[in-house]
C-alpha cells in the first residue's frame, strides 16, 4: 500500500487523535500559566486554582452525557460540537477581558474537551474493529504528547525571540493569549475537517482487515434503533453483571492509584527519596515520555487478547509502585528510583488503551457510548478524589504511608484483573 493509501486508511484515527491532542493541550496549558494569569488579572493562587478545578469538574461531568448523546445523535455530531465548543472557549481568551470571562471560557473549554474521549473510543472501535487496541494506543499517545507540548508552547510564547515577540505584540493583551488564539483556530479547523471527511469515510466502509465498522452507504450519525434509546435503568442494569462490575472496579482502583501518584510523585521523590528538586522533576518527566508504550500494548492486545495484556501491565505498575515505597527505606539512589518510575510508566500507560478496547467489547453495542461515559465518570471521579486523600494522609502520617496506600490500590487492580482472566 502506498503512503497516500495508508494515510487515507487511517484518516479517521488521525483526525480523532489530533482533536484529542488539542484537548489535552488546552488542559495542560493552564498550570504553567498560573503565574502569568495572576499577574494579568491580579488574583490569588486560590482563584486560578479554583478556576482550573472548575475546568476539570465540567470535563469529568461531560463523560456520561457525551456518551448518551453519541448513542442518540451519532458520534460525528458530538465530536464536532465538542471541538467547536473548545475552540470557541479558547478564542474568547484572545481579547483582554475580566477574570470572570476567563473562568467562563475555561468552563466552556472543559465542556468541549470533555465531550471527546468517551465518544472517540467508541467511534474508533467501530471504524477499526480488528485493530481497536492499536487505534486506541495511538489515540492515547497523541493525547499524552499534548501534555508534553503544552508547557513547552507556554514557555516559547512567554520568552519569545524578538521576531516572535514583535508579532505577539499585536495581540490585544498579554503574550500568553497567543496560545489560545492558535489553539482556537486549530480546533475550528479540525472540527471542519472531521465533519467533511469522517462521514464520507464511514460511508465508504471502514477497516479493510475486518470489514466495515459501519455498513457502507449508511449515515455515520445513525443510531441503532433495534433497542430504542437506552434509559437510566439500562445503564444501572450494566452493573448487575458481575464481570462488568469487577472490571469497573479494576479501572477505579487503577485511576485512584495513578492520579494520586502523578499528583505527588515529584514531592514524594524529594521527601521520601531524598532527591533534589531538579532530579525529581527529571525523573517525573520520564513517567510521561514512556507513554509511547501505548502503541505497543494496544497492538499486542489485538493479537493475544485484552485481559492478558491488562494483567501484565497492571502487575508491572503495581510492582513498580510497591518498589517505589520500599527503595527509599534502603537508601536507593536516583538511578534505582528512576528505573522504578520508568517501569511504573510502562505499566500504567500500557494499560490505558487496552482498558478502553476491553470496555468497548463488554458493553452492549446499542448503549456503548453512554456505558463508556458512566465508567469514565466513575474512574475520573476516583482520580479526582485521590490527590486530596494522598495529601491529607501525607500530612498526617508521611508520604511513604500515602504511597503505600496507592501501591495497595494498584496491586488490588492487578489481582482483580487476574481473577477475571483466570475465570474467563
Amino acid at each position: 500500500m502506498t503512503a497516500l493509501g495508508r494515510l487515507r486508511e487511517y484518516d479517521v484515527l488521525v483526525l480523532t487523535a489530533l482533536i484529542w491532542f488539542l484537548a489535552k493541550f488546552l488542559r495542560y496549558a493552564f498550570p504553567p500559566l498560573f503565574e502569568p494569569l495572576q499577574a494579568s488579572y491580579g488574583v490569588s493562587n486560590a482563584a486560578v486554582g479554583t478556576a482550573f478545578t472548575g475546568f476539570m469538574i465540567v470535563y469529568a461531568a461531560m463523560q456520561f452525557p457525551s456518551g448518551v448523546l453519541a448513542d442518540r445523535l451519532g458520534a460525528v455530531r458530538v465530536v464536532v460540537a465538542g471541538a467547536v465548543l473548545a475552540g470557541a472557549g479558547a478564542l474568547v481568551l484572545v481579547v483582554d477581558s475580566p477574570f470572570a470571562v476567563l473562568v467562563g471560557a475555561m468552563l466552556v473549554m472543559g465542556a468541549g474537551t470533555g465531550a471527546h474521549k468517551t465518544v472517540a473510543v467508541r467511534l474508533l472501535s467501530r471504524v477499526y474493529p480488528a485493530r481497536t487496541g492499536r487505534a486506541l494506543g495511538a489515540l492515547d499517545t497523541f493525547g499524552a504528547f499534548g501534555g508534553v507540548v503544552a508547557p513547552a508552547a507556554v514557555v516559547l510564547f512567554l520568552s519569545a525571540p524578538p521576531a516572535l515577540a514583535a508579532a505577539l505584540s499585536r495581540l490585544p493583551g498579554a503574550d500568553w493569549r497567543a496560545v489560545f488564539l492558535i489553539a482556537g483556530v486549530v480546533a475550528v479547523g479540525l472540527a471542519a475537517a472531521f465533519q467533511i471527511r469522517v462521514p464520507r469515510r464511514l460511508s465508504e466502509g471502514s477497516d479493510p482487515d475486518a470489514g466495515s465498522g459501519e455498513e457502507p452507504g449508511t449515515d455515520p450519525n445513525a443510531v441503532d434503533e433495534d433497542r430504542g434509546e437506552p434509559g437510566v435503568r439500562d445503564y444501572v442494569d450494566l452493573f448487575r453483571a458481575p464481570r462488568f462490575s469487577a472490571f469497573v472496579g479494576v479501572t477505579v482502583l487503577f485511576s485512584f492509584a495513578y492520579n494520586g501518584t502523578v499528583a505527588f510523585l515529584p514531592l514524594y521523590l524529594v521527601d521520601a527519596g531524598g532527591l533534589s528538586t531538579a532530579t525529581a522533576n527529571l525523573i517525573y518527566s520520564a513517567l510521561f515520555v514512556v507513554s509511547l508504550v501505548q502503541l505497543v500494548s494496544g497492538d499486542l492486545s489485538d493479537r493475544v487478547g485484552r485481559l492478558p495484556v491488562i494483567v501484565a501491565t497492571l502487575a508491572l505498575a503495581g510492582a513498580a509502585l510497591a518498589a517505589a515505597v520500599v527503595l527509599p527505606a534502603v537508601g536507593a539512589g536516583p538511578v534505582a528510583l528512576g528505573a522504578v518510575v520508568v517501569l511504573l510508566g510502562l505499566g500504567a500507560h500500557g494499560f490505558r488503551p487496552v482498558r478502553g478496547a476491553h470496555l468497548v467489547e463488554i458493553l452492549p453495542d446499542w448503549m456503548a457510548g453512554g456505558g463508556l461515559g458512566v465508567v469514565r465518570t466513575l474512574l475520573m471521579g476516583a482520580g479526582a478524589f485521590a490527590p486530596a486523600v494522598v495529601g491529607t494522609l501525607a500530612d498526617a502520617a508521611g508520604f511513604r504511608v500515602a504511597f503505600a496506600l496507592l501501591a495497595a490500590s494498584q496491586v488490588g487492580a492487578a489481582v482483580l484483573a487476574a481473577g477475571l482472566w483466570i475465570s474467563e
